[in-house]
């Protein structure tokens, strides 16, 4: 029997895939409310069918160029970022879909698959829409692998129409439709048997299967070396005694070191949570000194005349033949006075900034509150003292 099940409606079995497709539509509105609303999170779906290969697919919206409905004005990119997120992975095959009655060379599908697999060695080119090419027009060159080589090719499909999905045309009828179509095409009939949805879903097992076995060799030494990893572990707490005084003393060492570790690597920004809503840690304070200071020195004003006349009356107020150095600095001196203020402003941000880092750090040690406070505290007091040193150097 074939029926299909949603992630998020666990203990339901839908026989009947008209209410399939009407669920996918009710949680999508659900989710992305009913205005053309879009989101990273996937709908999961499984189908167990004897008449299906085992495949996983992961249908990823296509990118849209300009904003309609409620979505927002980058929806370019956030597409674009949705689906690198997952053809990235090395263990997925891309399929490039492209529809026949466009420009090849203008494939979004293509253009994307080429960043994340130039050498081509995951992508499959599809190509829908063949049924709708203009009258003496074909795609024969294209699914011959001539126009744009890939090295895994291209299969070409026919799809349901829209009118066909009104008209509640069942996969049967589509699917034989679609053979007949490549089968009496005068461009496409020496190669029907390389062609339509039956054929794409045994590539897709096939090169599935392949895939998999290809990587499986360093997925299991991966998976062994984190194995001996743990094993080591086990062998240092098979006596672990809680109560152990040196054992607390110990843990107590390591997790004030791995705060040290931490702070460290959030300064030098080679920490292992990277923050991609604002600049924290090192990047922000590289910004303080390098952007925000020289944007306040700039902002300062001097008269360039009023200077002229100190300098001339510094000159001459103090005998000798020659240009003295303490008309230098006494004109030096009261302008450097002037950089006091950036210079204090520069002092308080980045103090304010490796306080938050601190703060951050600090997020690992919450399961114990008292150790989170002090540490904290500590760190904090040494930072503002710090503080005021460098405060009374300026």
């Amino acid at each position: 029997s074939e029926y299909a099940e949603f992630l998020h409606c666990k203990g339901r079995k839908f026989t009947d895939f008209d209410e399939v497709r009407q669920e996918i539509e009710v949680e999508t509105d659900r989710v992305t409310g009913v205005n053309k609303g879009i989101s990273s999170v996937p709908i999961n779906l499984r189908i167990y069918s004897p008449h299906v290969l085992s495949l996983t697919l992961i249908d990823l919206p296509g990118i849209t160029k300009v904003p309609v409905g409620d979505q927002p004005a980058d929806i370019e990119q956030q597409i674009r970022d949705m689906i690198m997120q997952f053809i990235s992975r090395e263990n997925c095959l891309i399929l490039a879909v492209t529809p026949a009655n466009t420009d090849l060379a203008n494939s979004d599908a293509l253009k994307l698959a080429k960043e994340v697999d130039p050498q081509g060695l995951r992508t499959i080119g599809v190509i829908t829409k063949l049924d709708l090419m203009d009258e003496g027009t074909d795609a024969r060159e294209i699914l011959e692998n001539k126009l744009l080589p890939l090295r895994r090719g291209y299969i070409g499909v026919v799809n349901r129409s829209q009118k066909d999905i009104d008209g509640k045309k069942d996969i049967k009828a589509a699917l034989l439709a679609e053979r007949k179509f490549f089968l009496s095409h005068p461009a496409y009939r020496h190669m029907a048997d390389r062609m339509g949805t039956p054929y794409l879903q045994k590539v897709l097992n096939q090169q599935l299967t392949n895939h998999i076995r290809d990587t499986l060799p360093a997925f299991r030494s991966k998976l062994q070396g984190q194995l001996l990893s743990i094993e080591h572990e086990v062998e240092v707490y098979k006596n672990f005694r809680p109560e152990d005084p040196t054992r607390k003393t110990k843990a107590l060492l390591q997790m004030v070191q791995q705060f040290s570790v931490d702070f460290e690597k959030r300064i030098e920004g080679s920490g292992d949570q990277v923050d991609t809503l604002e600049l924290s840690g090192g990047a922000k304070i590289n910004r303080i000194f390098h952007e925000r200071f020289p944007f306040e020195l700039v902002k300062m004003e001097f008269n360039e005349k009023e200077l002229r006349r100190e300098i001339s009356y510094a000159i001459k107020n103090i005998h000798g033949l020659f240009t003295p150095d303490m008309a230098f600095e006494a004109i030096v001196k009261k302008q450097i006075v002037k950089l006091k203020g950036p210079s204090l402003k520069s002092v308080d941000l980045v103090m304010q900034e490796l306080i938050n880092t601190v703060k951050k750090c600090t997020k690992k040690l919450a399961t114990y509150p008292r150790l989170c406070e002090e540490t904290e505290r500590i760190v904090a007091s040494y930072i503002r003292e710090r503080e005021e040193k460098t405060k009374d150097q300026v």
